[in-house]
């Protein structure tokens, strides 16, 4: 079985290149979310760098194919979820864990390490949330009316304005409620298809991330997000209705289940769309 790639974490270290460094905290709870792949050798053990004279550093990659490209020395790459590599990290005594992205890379020094390996950072533990009248959170909004029945999985998104607690970092977030297991492939489908076909971003937009949410085992983080004044768009799946909260409408109304979703009073072009 392939596993998908830890898109938020890409993400995040794609904007390194553009001079944006992602905080450690922000990583490992990209991390957290979605893990990484680590190469392993012939034998199936963990491959560390640069020998083992050395404090072992970890390395990973957001992408299995990723890695096969760029450490060639390696005898295939592992999907390691959070378990697996708070497991890595307390057994081997790992010094330094660095993570490699197509764009961009991130170094995570040891303390940082041990208090995540210690304390694991949950959904939503660094960040602020806050609502958004940004064009492109809106965009994202109305393209989720369109396009959220083509993922039964998904029952909820939340778009807001995030604020990373380390670092000041600010960008959009999704937050996406899914009915199945996490690294969720509807939640980065939807993400991948809002981006390629109805929202395209251009250098001076703001950055968009996205955490996948089970609707089971983030029962508690789900709630709260709920009463966060946030932009909802609810799907569900039995009667096809979508249904959007928002505080620009007064008294918001659930779109037809066999038609498009509302339009916003004021007409204004599709944001971005070619």
């Amino acid at each position: 079985m392939i596993e998908n790639p830890n898109v938020r974490l890409a993400d995040l270290l794609d904007r390194r290149a553009e001079g944006h460094e992602p905080a450690p905290q922000a990583v490992l709870a990209a991390l957290s979310e979605g893990g990484m792949f680590v190469p392993v050798t012939h034998a199936g053990a963990v491959l560390f760098l640069p020998d083992d004279e050395q404090p072992p550093t970890l390395l990973g990659f957001t992408d299995a194919a990723l890695g096969t490209r760029l450490l060639p020395a390696a005898a295939g790459m592992v999907h390691c979820d959070l378990a697996r590599l708070r497991d890595i990290l307390e057994k081997t005594g790992v010094a330094v864990l660095g993570v490699r992205s197509g764009d961009g890379q991130a170094i995570i020094p040891e303390q940082a390490l041990r208090d995540w390996a210690t304390h694991g950072p949950g959904p939503g533990a660094e960040m602020t949330l806050s609502w958004s009248t940004d064009p492109v959170a809106v965009a994202l909004r109305d393209a989720l009316v369109r396009r959220i029945r083509e993922f039964p999985a998904v029952r909820s998104v939340w778009v807001a304005q995030v604020r990373w607690q380390a670092g000041g970092e600010e960008h959009l977030m999704l937050h996406v409620a899914v009915d199945e297991d996490l690294p969720s492939a509807s939640a980065d489908r939807l993400l991948q298809t809002l981006l390629r076909e109805e929202v395209k971003l251009g250098s001076h937009h703001p950055k968009v991330g996205m955490i996948a949410l089970n609707t089971t085992t983030h029962a508690e983080h789900i709630d709260q997000l709920d009463h966060a004044g946030l932009d909802t768009v609810r799907h569900d799946v039995g009667s096809g209705q979508v249904r959007v909260i928002s505080r620009e409408y007064d008294d918001p109304k659930p779109a037809p289940a066999d038609g498009a979703g509302p339009r916003p009073r004021a007409k204004r072009p599709w944001f971005g769309r070619s």
